[in-house]
């Protein structure tokens, strides 16, 4: 015997939830019958899945491991279900899509209205994280694409190139920085350095560009932004410099603060913005298709 989707669902919304009346709720049924659900598949498995606790439910050994197969099943089946709904009909019905946050605010509303336009009958749901949180759930299913921007590790997903996006330097203005119509890494890393926190990809693309090593959390006098606008505002403030995507400069954002914007020398630092999505997933074609639409709309 083997196990059924609906006790795979159980499981892994248990491993979510840790407990077994959250994990019920979300799967609209009664405790009871998810619990049943639960030491069903322990039979099948012949082996616990979860260590019942006050505290709440720890997943055992072998219940890692059918989480970790369970995502990746529920993942497939459910592709199956959409790609079969929209046969014929490309980026039709539910599409997840994530996108990072240093791309949303100056991609998506130039390309959402030609999204709407070429297809009508898109229901297009929009997630804006990290690119660590996107493309787990890329891999677990829970997304079927993601905009994201490399360099990122990039197993067991599949990209496609949109663009390439310029890494600028920031500085306040009237810097002594500025009688110079590029500036160096070198010239950078004597000023204080601020950059986005620890989690946003951009903090490590902007000092591996420059080969920069960057401040350290929380040592003393280093910055750190949560948001390129706070970043913008910072630097705005004289408290230091800053590497911006050229995307962001082009929107707008440094507009309204005493920026000044110059090149790096040489070969001009970037990252490269791609459209990704889990390898294998019956969605790549209409994550291509949305690729080709976001192109078009730059």
């Amino acid at each position: 015997m083997l196990p059924t989707l609906r006790q795979l669902q159980y499981l892994k919304l248990l491993a979510e939830h840790g407990s077994f009346s959250r994990a019920a709720d979300a799967a609209h049924v009664t405790q009871p019958t998810l619990s049943a659900g639960v030491q069903e598949l322990e039979k099948i498995l012949g082996s616990p899945v979860v260590d019942r606790a006050r505290s709440g439910v720890i997943l055992t050994k072998v219940g890692e491991e059918a989480v970790r197969r369970a995502e990746d099943v529920l993942a497939r089946a459910e592709d199956l279900v959409q790609a079969a709904r929209s046969a014929g009909k490309p980026l039709s019905g539910r599409f997840r899509f994530g996108v990072i946050p240093t791309i949303a605010p100056f991609m998506l509303p130039k390309a959402l209205p030609v999204i709407r336009v070429r297809f009508p009958e898109l229901r297009l749901f929009l997630r804006e994280d990290l690119t660590s949180k996107l493309v787990a759930g890329l891999k677990a299913g829970s997304l079927d694409a993601a905009l994201i921007a490399l360099p990122f590790d990039t197993t067991g997903i599949d990209t496609v190139h949109i663009s390439d996006d310029e890494l600028l330097a920031a500085i306040p203005a009237n810097h002594p920085m500025l009688t110079s119509s590029r500036v160096t890494p070198a010239e950078l890393d004597r000023e204080d350095l601020i950059l986005l926190e620890d989690g946003h990809c951009l903090r490590e693309h902007a000092l591996a560009a420059c080969s920069l090593e960057g401040p350290r959390p929380g040592e003393e006098g280093s910055f750190a932004a949560t948001s390129l606008a706070t970043l913008v505002q910072m630097v705005g403030s004289g408290l230091g410099v800053s590497l911006l995507p050229a995307m962001a400069v082009e929107a707008g954002l440094t507009d309204s603060a005493p920026i000044a914007i110059r090149h790096l020398v040489d070969k001009a630092p970037s990252r490269e913005i791609v459209v990704a999505w889990r390898a294998g997933s019956s969605r790549e074609g209409d994550a291509r298709l949305l690729a080709d639409t976001l192109i078009a709309a730059l």
